[in-house]
């Protein structure tokens, strides 16, 4: 297959990945650098979530840090053009919730739709780009990607009817009417920025997602996908959950011999970038595994 047989561009859609936060739940590790830029087996946590949007066909991308680590995100991602991406960055000045995202990001939005996703969060799965792709190409209103989990007092939950439509949403609920939560993935008509600025701040003083989430249901404009189980979300937000990732990616990219989330594979396959210039990739990265891989795929594609 070559890379072109991917193509999906979706240009009336733009990514942010919220790589913000204190990363408390790590400490002492995220001290000294941000959660986001942290290994996850072989790669750095932001290359994951940065990847699931490419798969979605997204190239235009807002990354929001905290104001301490933009430099080094900025060191790391460069301008995006190396995968075909036009990257932008912006600071969040304190945490103050998910849906402050929207609101950090709205002249880089300029009235288009959006595909949010928290920098932490780690999709995997067969047939992953088809399924955020038709998402991408057919929603309105919101969406979210919902999984079923062992411990939904944990997590946003939905509550979906006999017809696998939402009637009801609920944060960390005490007594969840399922077990299906929403992960850090969401899809967003124009209309996000507004509601984002209606919210009241929570009890913790932050704009909380799930209130856009449940403003998009209350008017019948929230659209669910189920991720089922041939796809995998992994949260890396605590030191055990990172653990589990790593050793997630590790037995797959081993077993496989394929990489989980690797931009430079996936602009290729994608279209954003050409044969020679995944051949430069692999060589600025020369004598390491990371190039050898960029090498041996480039040379299985001729």
């Amino acid at each position: 297959m070559s890379g072109h047989d991917w193509v999906a561009r979706w240009d009336d859609v733009k990514g942010i990945v919220l790589a913000g936060g204190a990363g408390s739940r790590l400490y002492p590790v995220t001290q000294a650098v941000s959660k986001q830029l942290l290994p996850v087996y072989d790669k750095p946590m932001i290359y994951y979530p940065l990847t699931t949007l490419m798969l979605a066909g997204i190239r235009e991308i807002l990354v929001i840090t905290t104001p301490t680590d933009a430099d080094a995100f900025r060191r790391l991602l460069g301008d995006g053009s190396q995968w075909g991406l036009t990257l932008r960055f912006a600071r969040q000045e304190a945490p103050r919730g998910i849906a402050d995202a929207l609101l950090i990001g709205e002249g880089f939005l300029d009235g288009d739709d959006v595909a949010l996703i928290l920098g932490d969060n780690i999709f995997s799965g067969a047939g992953l780009s088809s399924m955020l792709q038709q998402a991408v190409a057919g929603h309105h209103g919101g969406h979210v990607f919902v999984t079923q989990v062992s411990d939904p007092g944990r997590y946003g939950i939905v509550t979906l009817d006999e017809a696998g439509r939402p009637v009801a949403i609920e944060e960390k609920p005490r007594l969840p009417g399922s077990r299906l939560a929403v992960t850090g993935l969401y899809l967003y008509d124009e209309n996000a920025v507004h509601i984002a600025r209606a919210l009241t701040p929570s009890a913790r003083g932050e704009l909380e997602i799930t209130d856009v989430n449940d403003a998009y249901l209350q008017t019948g404009a929230l659209d669910v996908t189920v991720l089922g189980r041939g796809h995998a979300w992994l949260d890396t937000g605590t030191v055990d959950s990172l653990a589990e990732a790593a050793e997630f990616v590790r037995v797959i990219e081993h077993r496989q011999g394929l990489k989980v989330g690797c931009p430079e594979e996936v602009a290729y396959r994608m279209g954003f970038i050409e044969l020679r210039d995944l051949r430069e990739l692999a060589a600025a990265c020369r004598d390491t595994p990371y190039g050898e891989y960029l090498e041996d795929l480039a040379d299985e594609l001729v």
